[in-house]
C-alpha cells in the first residue's frame, strides 16, 4: 500500500511528463494501427448474361434464381477477421470491479489519510475504471475550481483531486492515477488545449457539467485502447 502523499500539482506535473514520454505517444497514437491491412481482394469475374428460356421448356430448377452458396462465408468480409475481433474487443467497456458505496457526506470532508484503510487488500484497477469513481467523487461530493486544492472546505474536489481522492479510497494505484491523468491530458490535447489539467480546472467560465464531459470522453478513450 503506497504511503506517498500527492497533491494535485504533483499529479499533474507527473501526468504531463508520461504524456511527454515516447512510450506513451506510442500508446496513444499506435494502437488503432497494430491490426494488419486488408490483403486486396481480387474482383469477381463477370457472371455470364442469363439465356432466355423457352416458354415452353420447364425450368430445370424448383426456384428459377437459386441464392449463390461462397465457398467460404469469409469471401464475403472486406477485412480480415481478426481485425474485426480487435475492433469488437475494443468497443466493450472494460468489467468495473464489484463496486463500494463512497462514505457519506462526512466522508467527503474527513482528512484524506483517515481513508488510507480502505486501500487494504484492494486490487488495482484500470485508469477508464479509476477515472469512473473519481467522476462518481465529483457527482457526489461536487466539483471546485478555485482556489486549486485537493477539496475545499465543504468537501468538493477538482479534477485531479477527484482522482487522488478516487486512489486513497482503495480505486487504482499510484501508477494507475498517473496514467490515468495522461489520459485525461490526451482527451485536452485532442480538444485544443495546451495546458496542464489543474489550469483547464480552474479556467473562467468552467462549469461541473464541463468536467464531468471530459472525464466521460477519457472514460471512452481510454476504454478503447483496453486502459
Amino acid at each position: 500500500m503506497e504511503t506517498v502523499q500527492l497533491t494535485p500539482d504533483q499529479l499533474d506535473a507527473q501526468a504531463s511528463r508520461l504524456h511527454d514520454t515516447d512510450a506513451w505517444q506510442r500508446i496513444v497514437t499506435g494502437w488503432e494501427q497494430t491490426a494488419r491491412e486488408p490483403a486486396p481482394t481480387a474482383s469477381p469475374a463477370p457472371a455470364p448474361p442469363a439465356s432466355v428460356p423457352d416458354p415452353g421448356t420447364p425450368h430445370p430448377h424448383p426456384h428459377p434464381h437459386p441464392h449463390p452458396h461462397p465457398a467460404d462465408w469469409r469471401e464475403l468480409l472486406s477485412v480480415p477477421v481478426d481485425r474485426l475481433v480487435e475492433d469488437s474487443l475494443r468497443a466493450v467497456p472494460p468489467r468495473r470491479p464489484h463496486e463500494r458505496p463512497l462514505p457519506g457526506r462526512l466522508g467527503a470532508v474527513l482528512p484524506e489519510r483517515l481513508h488510507a484503510w480502505r486501500r487494504i487488500g484492494q486490487p488495482d484497477v484500470r485508469p477508464s475504471v479509476h477515472l469512473g469513481y473519481a467522476r462518481q467523487i465529483l457527482t457526489e461530493w461536487g466539483w471546485q475550481n478555485t482556489p486549486y486544492r485537493l477539496r475545499n472546505a465543504r468537501g468538493a474536489r477538482c479534477l485531479c483531486g477527484a482522482m487522488l481522492t478516487a486512489h486513497r479510497l482503495g480505486y487504482g494505484s499510484l501508477e494507475t492515477v498517473d496514467r490515468a491523468g495522461a489520459w485525461l491530458i490526451t482527451e485536452l490535447r485532442s480538444q485544443g488545449w495546451s495546458g496542464l489539467i489543474g489550469p483547464w480546472n480552474r479556467h473562467p467560465g468552467r462549469t461541473a457539467a464541463d468536467a464531468l464531459a471530459l472525464i466521460d470522453a477519457t472514460i471512452h478513450r481510454a476504454a478503447l485502447a483496453g486502459h
